[in-house]
């Protein structure tokens, strides 16, 4: 092939890679959390977080069994750490979890029982970047990012004490809005 059009191929790509430069460095790119994200951002955010979480992980079950202590440790544990930003068993959404880009499930609602447990304890554990999802992996034990999991696996079916620990975890989003009573 001639010189000429691999040159043709690499101006082409220089140009190409220049004006996503100056996309981003003149401020075209939405970086607001409120805004709504160009499709190219999502497309590549899913497709991404896809492909690491199936090479990346653990298959099974995991190590610990869904003991009512074992789940009951996840609800103390998901209401400490997570509950403020995928909420209670009501589903509600708190301030921070409305004011969230991307917007953080509202796991009583839409719930993870059917993902693989690997995939849930791989997002807690190594949270999900530009999201808002921080990593565990850090702060919590191994035996705590499990029990979390397992809560969040089974939280449609906890028995006794876990289902009333977490029938009773507070609303984060009590309060929300406005003061419309007009008192100042």
């Amino acid at each position: 092939m001639p010189k000429g059009f691999f040159a043709g191929v690499l101006a082409a790509v220089a140009a190409l890679l220049l004006g996503a430069y100056c996309f981003v460095a003149m401020g075209l790119m939405p970086a607001n959390a409120d805004g709504r994200p160009p499709a190219l951002e999502k497309w590549a955010a899913r497709k991404s977080l896809r492909a690491t979480i199936a090479r990346e992980a653990p298959q099974g079950e995991g190590p610990l069994k869904p003991t009512e202590e074992n789940l009951l440790a996840g609800v103390k544990i998901y209401a400490a750490n997570c509950a403020v930003c995928h909420g209670g068993s009501d589903g509600r959404a708190s301030n921070i979890a409305t004011g969230l880009y991307q917007h953080a499930p509202q796991l009583a609602r839409h719930g993870v029982e059917d993902d693989p447990a690997g995939n849930t304890y791989w997002k807690v554990r190594h949270g999900i970047r530009m999201t808002g999802m921080p990593s565990f992996g850090k702060a919590l034990t191994e035996d705590q990012l499990w029990q979390v999991t397992l809560m969040l696996k089974h939280m449609d079916a906890l028995p006794g004490r876990a289902k009333k620990a977490w029938l009773a975890l507070p609303s984060q989003a009590a309060g929300r809005g406005r003061d419309t009573s007009g008192k100042a």
